[in-house]
């Protein structure tokens, strides 16, 4: 599923925005800011068109900041590749050419392209990769009535998936759409991909405590300051003032929903999905 917005120039919250969508609530419960001498080191910082965070816990605070520097850079790199907000990545040339012609992407790129399908499959379309003409066409961030009612009928029960090619063409990955409606948005997979990346730079640089969390794709490592595991608290959409749930970062990580050690607010925003395709509310 995937995040809705629209417009070719990459966006960049306002701080106003962020306020509205409630990221930055990066809350840490009351534990001790050193544990068997080591320093939480926190950063903050906008990027994909959200806001990342960071809580690196090391003997050397100059070391993790080096790190977080490392991790960010990662998440950068994703995002000059696969942002469909810039023209000039895989993902905005792809959508431009794509319709017409291969278009040659990088070997991520195509990675993570072939993994959305394989979700996409999986899902029978309720995950779509491709749905990025429908998430232009209603813009909810900015859109004040419905679309045209015959042109939302021309995106509805598409599976455009179908339609997307990755493949080899002239020696190096290449992309193929069968349609001209086809438009690659990777928003329900892209970030999550880029925090896997930013991790595993923390690794490299001998982090193995720390808090990743970007516009709410999370990831927990090692353990929490107090030497405890990281809580997993969510706040209530309906109620801000309350947690609608809390678990252990022990948790095998296919089941986590987040891994704050307090809470976080998640954003009100729309779902769109290829079957209507039309914006619903995530309650």
């Amino acid at each position: 599923m995937n995040d809705s917005a629209s417009g070719v120039p990459q966006h960049h919250p306002t701080r106003r925005d962020l306020l509205r969508m409630g990221l930055g609530a990066f809350l840490v419960s009351a534990v001790p800011f050193s544990w068997h001498r080591r320093t939480v080191v926190r950063r903050t910082v906008p990027v994909m068109g959200t806001i990342a965070e960071f809580a690196v816990l090391s003997p050397d605070a100059r070391l993790a900041h080096q790190a977080i520097h490392a991790a960010i850079d990662e998440l950068r790199a994703v995002e000059r590749t696969m942002s469909r907000f810039d023209s000039a990545s895989d993902v905005g040339r792809a959508n431009r050419g794509a319709a017409t012609e291969g278009v040659h992407v990088g070997a991520e790129t195509a990675l993570v392209l072939e993994e959305a399908l394989r979700w996409a499959d999986a899902s029978d379309g309720a995950f779509d990769p491709c749905i990025g003409m429908a998430l232009e066409l209603w813009d909810v961030m900015h859109r004040q009535a419905p679309p045209p009612e015959q042109r939302v009928r021309t995106l509805a029960g598409r599976r455009l998936y179908r339609g997307m090619d990755v493949s080899h063409w002239q020696g190096s990955a290449a992309v193929r759409f069968t349609t001209g409606d086809i438009q690659i948005d990777l928003g329900g997979i892209a970030k999550g991909h880029a925090v896997d990346r930013a991790v595993a730079a923390l690794r490299e640089r001998g982090i193995d405590r720390a808090l990743v969390n970007v516009g709410g794709d999370l990831y927990a490592l090692g353990r929490a300051p107090s030497g405890d595991p990281w809580n997993i608290g969510i706040r209530s959409p309906r109620d801000p003032s309350r947690v609608a749930g809390l678990s252990s970062s022990l948790m095998p990580r296919w089941r986590q929903v987040g891994t704050t050690s307090s809470t976080f607010t998640t954003r009100a925003a729309a779902i769109i999905t290829s079957s209507t395709p039309e914006p619903r509310r995530r309650d």
